[in-house]
């Protein structure tokens, strides 16, 4: 076989392997239970003129928030760094909040506009989005 065919069928075949360890195996949930997202999101509470207020806070998971997650979420105070743009290591409080939703849907739009939203009324550089798949029961 030419070199060329080798190096092209080498090429295919570690394609075709490496594209099959990526999949991500099929949730398979207990009885009573139902596939869900879970997605927590960290909103740092220092701003350019001071910090987010926990009236603000309260104000955003109000209008923001709650409207577009009305089924329910969790929220908590937490204390975090993260490293910002230009390097440096920023120490700040944060909004933890959790949410338990649906494969489909909206909710990410919703989400995205949630991180928006708060970038944008609270000049953030940014808000951490972590996301995981599971089961989730009442």
């Amino acid at each position: 076989m030419p070199e060329r065919t080798c190096v092209t069928v080498w090429v295919v075949a570690w394609t075709l392997l490496s594209g099959g360890c990526s999949t991500v195996p099929a949730i398979r949930c207990a009885q009573g239970e139902r596939p869900s997202v879970t997605e927590t999101l960290y909103f740092g509470r220092a701003t350019p003129t001071g910090v987010v207020s926990d009236e603000d806070w309260a104000g955003f998971l109000r209008d923001v928030v709650t409207p577009r997650f009305p089924a329910g979420l969790t929220s908590w105070q937490a204390v975090g760094q993260w490293q910002s743009a230009d390097g440096s290591v920023i120490r700040e409080g944060s909004f933890v909040v959790n949410l338990v939703h649906p494969p489909a849907g909206t909710a990410d739009a919703d989400i995205a506009a949630i991180v928006s939203a708060y970038k944008e009324r609270f000049q953030q550089e940014a808000v951490l989005r972590v996301r995981g798949n599971g089961c989730a029961s009442l």
